[in-house]
Parts: C-alpha cells; structure tokens; sequence
C-alpha cells in the first residue's frame, strides 16, 4: 500500500514512455498505468523482451505517487480508455471489483493454467482476492513489497560501541529481535557522536497528508496485537482496534517517536527516511523493501556499510509486518483486453518473473523467492522473504479512503501532536471505522 510518494529520482522517468513498434497506437499497442518509481524503470526494460515475442507495443503512462491514485482512480471511476493494464495499489481491489473496474481474472487463469497457489499466499490475498479469503481473482500478484528495517551495520559493528551496549543493556549490539530492542538501540544512539556529528537512533513514519503514520503505526501494532475485527463476527471493532494490547502497541510508537527520531520529523515518510539514511542522520530506518535496492547500491551508506532486518516481534512473541505493493490488472473499459490478457499470461511465466526480479521488481512467484539460490541473490533478499512471510495489510473495503483518513488523523494527533491519550485515539478510531461500515450497509 503505497500512493502518494515519488523516490529516488522516479520523476526522471517520463510520463508516458514508448516502447516497441514506434508506431501510432493501434490495436497491438498497450498502455500499462503505475506509479513513476525505479521498479517502473524495471519493467519497462523487462517488457521489451514481451514485444519481442508478441509484436505487442507497449506503452506507459507513470504518474508520480503524489498524484497515483488522484489520476489513476479517477481515470476508473470515469469509465476512461487510457489504461488497458494497470498496477493499482493493493487498496483498491474491493472498489474495483464492486465498481466493475477489472476485468476478474478467474476463468482466464484456469483456461492458461496459470495457479494462484504459485504465488506467494499473503500476495494473492492482498492484491488479488475480493472478497479477501475467496477464490475470486481480480489482479495477477505483481509487485511484492512489505515494511522492513535498514540500519548501520557499519557503526552497529564498531567495538568501543558493541562493548558499550553490552555493558549498558547485556546484550549484544546487533539487528533487534523485538521492539523493547529495538528501542534500546534506537536510545543508544539518540544523540550519539559518529565520526564527529551528531546521530539519531530511527528515522520512523509519521506523515500525516496521506498514508505515512497508518502504515507505521500498524507496522507495529500488528505485532503487539491489534486485530482490525473480531475473527468470528467481521466489522465488530470493539475491544479488538482499541484492546489493551493495542493501547500498548500505539503508547510504544508515541514513546519511540519522542526518545529517538531526528529533530522535525514530525511529518516523515518514505521519501524523508530515505534522506535520513543516506545522510548519516539516523542508525536505523523504517520503509517499504522497494528502497532497499537503491539503499544497497548507495555509494555513501550502502555495500558493506547497510544491513537489513525484518520488522520485529513484539512483547508476547507475535511478529508481522505492513504490506506493501501492488497487483496487475486488465481495465474492463480497455479496448485491448486480448492483448492485455497476453501480457497477463506473459508476465507470470517464471522466466520472466526470475528476470523481473534480477532488473528490481520484486517477484511474488513461488518458483523464484522459494528457488534455494534465492536468499543469496541480493544482501536484502533474505530479509525480503522472512517479511513477506509475515504481512498483514489494512483495510481493503471500497471505503478504504474514508477509514484511511480516521486512523491518519487519530494517529497523528497522538503520536505527533500528542493530544490525548492512546486508549482514546484508538476508542475514537472505532467510532469513526463504526460510521464508515454503518454508511455501507455493514453493520
């Protein structure tokens, strides 16, 4: 779940992007929509090998993440022909498949004996299934992507610093297991001096205007416990969203925020903890595994200098992690949904999933992440396994928007300006989540 953000340079990648025949478009011309990042640059390389085989042109319309789901939704929701495939986020799929946006995918898989089961399972639920848990498929799994870690392997390393920390808390400096960890690292280093400035122990999201804090908030909450609903009775919110174990979790994210982040941080998300990295500001990172790639390569704080860890357990041992990324789909209004439906077919062959993941996607077919050789492919691959292997994902309701909104506000009003107290941001969270299913004839 990512919609609102441009990274590493990802406006450098124009707007719409021609690729294959050169020609005028035409029935063996797609457009394929997504958002203007460095994994778009992947695919447009990757699809090159597609109009070799098919004589099928492509062409891309990438839209920054400031703008992604502004133009992309609006293009749905108004019947509109730009798009004949589109990567939409992993949000969208209960009002896409209500409001008849994509075209369901079922019975194209069975006639091209193409098995969700293939996929990675936390995949096909987040970006293909509406209803969630049911064998109706509205997208193909395409690009995975979870919240996880980076830190300062390099400073984490140093002896008079491993000594120090040992003596101090009793165990060794190293990635953190848990979130009383982490949290003992992130105060080790609050303040500290590195190599003659002055370092912050996390970098942490807390973005207000559209996302940020949700996604980080929940990136911890899970693993204290939170559940969005009562397993046995769903939209029943009460004593689930804001249970004791939750009020803990959200009182941990407010108190990481004020020991431990970099001086005005107060509306950060993917884009700024990248800054913060890569200028040395912080020991530890929190962001989608869709920058670990660049952060590797970086010539500053990549190589041997960045490690990776996967998001930690909390105080009963639970672990998860936020999900991130997107499926692909074929848009119902497409002229071309032949030709689309070609690329489907194509783009899930495990050749060009091994590719896509060599070029800088992230691949969610089984054949590559499950391949032995995988976990030493990159320095991050690893870590992006054990994550994915334990993700949950936010509401994806047609309504997604308006509960996004309440949980953007309450949160941030609490973690960052500090009104109140946890156990009534998360008390006013369930009366607005309460509102929103009560307007949907949920509950």
């Amino acid at each position: 779940m990512k919609k609102l953000f441009a990274l590493f340079g990802a406006l450098g990648v124009a707007a719409t992007m021609g690729l294959g025949s050169g020609t005028a478009a035409k029935a063996s011309e797609l457009t394929l929509c997504w958002a203007a990042w460095d994994p778009a640059n992947a695919l447009v390389e990757l699809s090159k090998d597609f109009t070799a085989q098919t004589g099928i042109g492509m062409k891309f319309e990438f839209v920054p993440w400031t703008n992604y789901a502004d133009r992309f939704l609006n293009e749905l929701n108004s019947k509109g022909k730009l798009c004949d495939l589109i990567i939409g986020d992993s949000q969208w799929i209960g009002g896409s498949a209500e409001n008849g946006h994509y075209v369901k995918l079922n019975d194209f898989f069975d006639k091209e004996g193409i098995k969700m089961s293939d996929f990675v399972d936390a995949t096909v639920v987040g970006y293909s299934e509406w209803p969630k848990n049911t064998p109706n498929y509205w997208a193909l799994p395409a690009m995975g992507d979870v919240v996880g870690w980076t830190y300062r392997k390099d400073w984490f390393s140093r002896p008079e610093l491993q000594k120090e920390f040992k003596e101090k808390y009793g165990w060794d400096l190293d990635a953190p297991k848990t979130f009383d960890q982490l949290k003992q690292v992130a105060e080790f280093f609050q303040n500290r001096d590195i190599d003659g400035k002055k370092v912050y122990g996390a970098s942490i999201y807390t973005e207000r205007g559209s996302e940020g804090i949700t996604m980080g908030v929940m990136d911890v909450l899970y693993s204290f416990g939170f559940k969005y609903e009562n397993p046995d009775k769903p939209y029943e919110m009460e004593g689930f969203v804001n249970s004791e174990k939750s009020v803990k979790g959200l009182e941990f994210y407010k108190a990481l925020y004020d020991c431990c982040t970099p001086p005005g941080a107060s509306n950060s998300y993917m884009g700024e903890g990248v800054d913060a990295f890569k200028s040395g500001q912080v020991a530890m990172h929190m962001n989608f595994a869709f920058t670990w790639p660049g952060l590797q390569k970086d010539e500053a704080v990549g190589g041997d200098k960045v490690g990776f860890f996967a998001n930690p357990a909390g105080p009963d041992g639970e672990q998860f992690a936020q999900l991130g990324g997107q499926g692909i789909s074929v848009v119902s209004y497409s002229d071309k949904q032949e030709d689309a439906l070609k690329y489907i077919k194509w783009f899930a062959n495990p050749d060009v999933q091994k590719k896509w993941w060599s070029l800088g996607g992230f691949s969610c077919l089984k054949a590559v992440v499950e391949d032995p050789a995988f976990p030493a492919s990159q320095p991050y691959a690893k870590t992006f396994l054990e994550s994915m292997a334990i993700v949950k994902d936010f509401w994806a309701e047609p309504s997604y928007a308006s509960l996004l909104q309440a949980s953007q506000k309450r949160f941030h009003d609490y973690v960052v300006a500090g009104q109140g107290t946890a156990k009534e941001a998360l008390d006013g969270l369930v009366a607005d989540w309460t509102e929103v299913f009560e307007d949907d004839g949920k509950l």
